[in-house]
């Protein structure tokens, strides 16, 4: 007797938004900055989503999004605020704390 086994998809495990809220917040936590942890959450949840109604409330067509979302892609802002939104969602920026649990201060920037 053999077993089966099949490549592991979290899109297989995404099924309400809270799930939806928990995979996304836990991919910018563990994001290393280049943004491909978020981009492949977001991929996971597009792919458990009506992809034409997300196209269609996001204003980009599915192609364009696919690409934007892919391995290799490079979302702007405008499209991650577009997609986020089509999903009942907002970013939010937080600060960073440091490793002793203190938030870090803003450092004023000269432009």
């Amino acid at each position: 007797m053999s077993e089966e086994y099949r490549k592991f998809d979290p899109a297989d495990y995404v099924e309400s938004e809270e799930d939806v809220r928990g995979l996304l917040r836990a991919a910018a936590e563990e994001d290393t900055g280049d943004g491909a942890v978020i981009r492949a959450a977001l991929r996971y949840v597009v792919r458990t989503q009506n992809t034409s109604a997300l196209a269609r409330d996001t204003g980009l067509n599915r192609g364009n999004l696919y690409v934007a979302l892919s391995e290799d892609g490079n979302p702007t802002l405008a499209t991650l605020l577009k997609v986020t939104n089509a999903l009942g969602l907002r970013l939010r920026i937080e600060s960073v704390e440091d490793r002793a649990g203190d938030p870090q201060p803003a450092r004023p920037q000269s432009y």
